[in-house]
Formats: C-alpha cells, sequence, structure tokens
C-alpha cells in the first residue's frame, strides 16, 4: 500500500505550521534501532488487504519541515496501526438478505481506510528518507506519475458499464433506436479516451539512469483528469439508458417475497423472452 496522503489540517499552511504537528506525519521519536513515527493517512484503497505499507510525503516540504521528510516501509500489522474503515453508500445491503444480485461482488468489493499512527516503530533498514525534504517534492511528482497513469484501470469497469447499459437497451427492446446508439458511441468514446491518454503515457515513457522507466508526465495528469470527468458522463448515460428503475428498483427481498415477488415480475417486465430476474 502507498500511504501518501496525510489529512493537512489547514490547507493554507505547511506540517511544521499546523496547530497540530500529527495532521501530517512525522518522526516523534528516535534509537539506536531506528524511528517512531506518529499521524494519519487518509484515503488508503486496498490497505487492508496489504502486506506492507510505504509511507511516503504528500507534498513539497521546506528546512522547518524535516521531521515530515521521512519515506519507510511497515508490515500492515505493526504494533501502533489503527485502521477505520470507510462508508460505503449501499455497505448496508449485506445485512439485509437476498443472495448475489443486490450485493454484486460480496467478497472481494473495494474498500478505503484511514490509518491512525501512534509510535509505530521503523527499524533503520526499513527508512528510506529521513530529514531530505529537499526531495520531497521530486518524490510525489514520480508517485502520481506512475499512479495517475494507473488510473487507466477505470476504463475496466467502463467496459462493464457500457455492456450493462447495451444489455439492458436490449431486454427493454430499444437496442436500435437512435439515440440508445448515439449514447451508447458516446460512452465508448469517452471510456477508449480514457484508456488512450494511459497508454500513450507508457508509450511515451523514458529510460532513467537507475534503467527504472518513467512514464510521460503531461500525458499522465491528463489521463487522471480525464478520469475526474468521463466515468461520471458515462454513469449519467448508463442510467439515462436503464430508465427510473435505476433509482426505484425494489430489493432482491422483495424479489423473493412470496406475495410482492409475484406482483414485480408481472409489472416488471421487458421484451419477450428477457428473464425478469435477468433485467434486475
Amino acid at each position: 500500500g502507498g500511504a501518501m496522503t496525510d489529512p493537512k489540517g489547514d490547507r493554507s499552511k505547511g506540517p511544521s505550521e499546523q496547530d497540530d504537528p500529527d495532521l501530517f506525519t512525522r518522526i516523534v521519536d528516535s534509537d539506536e534501532k531506528g524511528v517512531y513515527v506518529s499521524g494519519a493517512k487518509a484515503h488508503q484503497t486496498g490497505c487492508i488487504n496489504s502486506h506492507w505499507i510505504i509511507l511516503m510525503p504528500t507534498i513539497r516540504l521546506t528546512q522547518n519541515d524535516k521531521e515530515y521528510a521521512i519515506v519507510g516501509a511497515i508490515p500492515a500489522d505493526v504494533k501502533g496501526l489503527t485502521y477505520i474503515y470507510g462508508r460505503q453508500s449501499c455497505d448496508t445491503r449485506v445485512m439485509e438478505g437476498g443472495g448475489d444480485i443486490d450485493l454484486g461482488n460480496a467478497k472481494f468489493g473495494g474498500q478505503e481506510a484511514m490509518m491512525i499512527l501512534d509510535r509505530v516503530f521503523i527499524p533503520w533498514d526499513k527508512l528510506f528518507m529521513n530529514g531530505e525534504f529537499e526531495f520531497a517534492s521530486m518524490l510525489v511528482e514520480r508517485f502520481t506519475c506512475y499512479h495517475r497513469r494507473s488510473y487507466v484501470c477505470k476504463t475496466g469497469l467502463g467496459d462493464v458499464l457500457i455492456g450493462a447499459a447495451a444489455t439492458i437497451a436490449d431486454y427493454n427492446g430499444v437496442p436500435n433506436v437512435s439515440h440508445i446508439k448515439d449514447k451508447i458511441i458516446e460512452m465508448t468514446h469517452l471510456n477508449e479516451t480514457i484508456f488512450a491518454a494511459g497508454i500513450a503515457s507508457s508509450h511515451q515513457g523514458h529510460k532513467m539512469k537507475s534503467g527504472v522507466y518513467l512514464n510521460d508526465d503531461m500525458l499522465a495528469q491528463v489521463c487522471k483528469h480525464n478520469v475526474t470527468r468521463f466515468p461520471y458522463e458515462i454513469s449519467r448515460l448508463a442510467q439515462d439508458i436503464a430508465g427510473g428503475l435505476m433509482v426505484t428498483l425494489p430489493s432482491e427481498k422483495d424479489f423473493r417475497h412470496p406475495e410482492a415477488g409475484p406482483m414485480l415480475k408481472k409489472y416488471l417486465v421487458g421484451r419477450k423472452g428477457v428473464d425478469v430476474e435477468n433485467r434486475m
């Protein structure tokens, strides 16, 4: 897990200027074996199923921020580390009964957490930056160059959503209506534009002195900016194609109810030959 994002507190102030020094992760103590760090890391995707966490600075640092210039590796179950699991909009569905339809991918869903560090120990051999504040901005830039190019993974989700939108259009009996086809074409255009920027960033990469390749920074940023806009438009178009049931559809539990279920299956049909549950 790449733990870069700090809570940041007052965004107009640097780490050493905050009223609470723990709003950025910092070294609070050291001994002959290593250092101890406190602070927090927010928006940590996948941290709970990681084996190791790499702590990194999140912004450009100054001479006054030397104790915040830290890069170190910690085991994900290290003493002093607390995870606070994030909420998701549909997370209570797992407690409502029903099988696979409402839950989707129940075993391998995405997750986020906040990490609270209370005097977490890092031995010297797992410490890779220790006060070299002048390299913090370069580290952030290189990390984001790789990370923002990796957002091309969103196009995989886009592929699934475009396929689902085309399927529901077929189930509703309107796959050949011109405005439906136009929307699916637009969804595909937006999705492949994200993909193109990510692939181009890698293709334009260059070899550094270490032998490691670094992808093109500008195209990586473009890929990220596309991801901040296009998936939401793709989702809007998918909802437009799917119709109002996208919002008002009863739960799987209702479909299994002995009285409500048959009524729902009677009135929520699509074109002939389409199973109501598939449409759901």
